[in-house]
């Protein structure tokens, strides 16, 4: 009877051996047979284990993408709040001085009102914007989508392949190159007409103005 049992249960070691639908907790280097997620997404052929490589590669660069979208997103969010923040400051600009020209238009003694006016203290004015609805739900979105790539990406990382791990790795990379290149500006003043200069690389061929020490990378 024992032996009998023994045999029924070697059919479904074998079969779990070959396909395994859960993370594998060692490493490995499965191509043919390797399944993700979920049991659908099962590697028969070189090519398939090839086009899922990809996949994962474009998948990370999306999610880098992503990252930088919705960093942009805020930003542009934060321009919009300093424009509109410019244009309060620049109507109350205008009230003043309106106020300022009545008051002198109305009194006798315009000396006495201007030194009046003079010294009385400047308010500051606090702003306060908040997104609207639909900004934060482009917002939510971003992050939502996002946060299931990132998941999704985690799970892959689980199975322990190393083709996988490779390629969530140069997904990373190419990602960040393409989606996240390092742009700063710097306002230095002296100069007649506002424009702006690209200095890609700051290599020495590109001029300095006098007075200005020369930059590197290690001490700034």
């Amino acid at each position: 009877m024992a032996q009998h049992s023994s045999t029924l249960l070697l059919p479904r070691m074998d079969m779990g051996h070959g396909d395994m639908d859960g993370p594998a907790m060692l490493w490995n280097w499965y191509t043919i047979d390797a399944c993700f997620i979920h049991p659908s997404w099962q590697i028969t052929t070189r090519g398939a284990f090839a086009a899922t490589c990809i996949g994962i590669m474009l998948m990370v660069v999306l999610l880098e993408f992503l990252r930088r979208l919705g960093k942009e997103y805020d930003e542009w969010i934060v321009r919009d709040f300093r424009r509109r923040s410019a244009l309060i400051r620049e109507q109350q600009r205008r009230l003043r001085q309106q106020q300022q020209q009545q008051r002198q238009a109305s009194s006798s003694c315009g000396t006495a009102d201007a030194r009046g006016y003079m010294g009385t203290k400047t308010t500051t004015t606090t702003l306060k914007f908040r997104a609207s609805p639909l900004q934060q739900l482009i917002r939510a979105v971003i992050h939502a989508v996002m946060f299931g790539l990132g998941y999704l990406v985690m799970l892959l990382a689980m199975y322990y392949n190393g083709y996988v791990i490779i390629s969530i790795l140069i997904g990373a990379l190419i990602g960040k190159f393409l989606c996240d290149w390092l742009t700063v500006k710097f306002e230095i003043p002296g100069g007649d007409e506002e424009e702006e200069m690209d200095m890609d690389g700051f290599t020495d061929e590109v001029p300095r103005q006098q007075g200005v020490e020369d930059a590197t990378v290690c001490c700034g």
